[in-house]
């Protein structure tokens, strides 16, 4: 699949912005080249240079450490977001399937429910029962997405529990759990993935709205909350901004176009129509 991945151009840039924001957070870990949280009244609005790659704040911050700093606290939101999205929709898509009909038809209403409220609104609302943190937006992100790839899960089940190998495998023998675990989870994880970063494009976005908003804990740097700082000096700085808003959408992208390389990779009508017209 990963070559297949990377002979879409959608895979490619979408691999290697995605690698790239992981290789920011990582950094982070490690090394910054200032401290990201380090206020220097000396150094404020110095332009980007050697010393200070993308220039410095109107606090004297060094705005590249604080990027990278961002992107920690993205990508933890983005994976725990993805894992919990993963956990619901695989459990409570494939419950639907499996659990006799009339519990099945009541979860699906309640799964129809859910999804008409929307995953940032459901975050508000757990933000304001809870302490503001990375972990509680990546919940929150998780579980409003999470619902709605259930729906799509509940319909691939549907679909592989209807082929001749599995009814057969039924009548041979073989016990709801095997034909669960051996059969319908392979099937859908493809459509799973694929599902999964769209997942990460909305997390990211989601993580940088609620930070906008001064939703989310002042101790964690974010992207969101260094474009909500520096708007304000938009006109007389523009170009302190652009690192952060560029940081947002090249994350978002990543994981858009990513998603769109799995889809072809996976999807064989669509690898017989490239196929056909190149």
């Amino acid at each position: 699949m990963i070559r297949a991945v990377w002979r879409t151009w959608s895979g490619r840039l979408g691999a290697v912005l995605v690698a790239m924001m992981v290789a920011c957070a990582l950094v982070s870990v490690f090394w910054t080249p200032h401290d990201p949280v380090r206020v220097n009244p000396r150094a404020k609005w110095l332009g980007p240079s050697w010393s200070h790659w993308f220039g410095t704040d109107g606090g004297g911050t060094d705005i590249f450490s604080q990027v990278l700093e961002g992107a920690r606290t993205t990508l933890i939101v983005v994976v725990a977001a993805m894992v919990v999205a993963a956990v619901v929709g695989l459990t409570v898509g494939v419950a639907t399937v499996v659990v006799p009909r009339w519990a099945g038809e009541g979860l699906t209403y309640i799964v129809d429910i859910l999804i008409s409220l929307p995953s940032l609104i459901f975050a508000l609302i757990l933000i304001a029962a809870v302490r503001a943190s990375p972990w509680t937006v990546a919940f929150a992100i998780g579980f409003g997405l999470g619902v709605a790839l259930a729906r799509i899960v509940r319909a691939e089940a549907e679909r592989v529990l209807a082929t001749d190998y599995v009814l057969a495998a039924r009548m041979s023998g073989s016990s709801t759990a095997r034909l669960i675990v051996r059969h319908v989870l392979p099937n859908i994880a493809p459509t799973v993935v694929v599902q999964l970063s769209l997942v990460g494009a909305i997390a990211v976005l989601s993580e940088a709205a609620l930070s906008y908003l001064g939703l989310t804990s002042v101790s964690e740097a974010s992207w969101g909350r260094m474009i909500q700082g520096l708007q304000q000096s938009v006109q007389t700085h523009p170009w302190a901004l652009a690192a952060p808003g560029a940081a947002v959408v090249l994350a978002t992208l990543g994981f858009n176009l990513l998603g769109d390389g799995l889809r072809e990779a996976i999807d064989p009508t669509l690898r017989r129509r490239q196929g056909g017209d190149s």
